[in-house]
């Protein structure tokens, strides 16, 4: 069975958030802007209770980015 959406936009978000001990590097700049695509796709096609999720993951990408700054 293939991957939702969402599934897809978590395990973005997974991947960049558990990046914390690196550096903010050009990898980390890719992995931050698949994180939002991701997250943005998974809207299209997502309960009411998936995207209250998606925008949890919208604010821990942002967060990750605000401790980069």
């Amino acid at each position: 069975m293939e991957k939702n959406l969402f599934e897809n936009a978590r395990e973005a978000v997974n991947r960049l958030t558990q990046n914390r001990g690196g550096k903010h590097n050009a990898t980390s700049q890719e992995d931050m802007k698949a994180a939002k695509q991701a997250i943005q796709s998974a809207y299209s096609q997502c309960s009411q209770e998936e995207k209250q999720q998606l925008q949890q993951l919208e604010q821990e990408v942002e967060a990750h980015h605000n401790n980069f700054q």
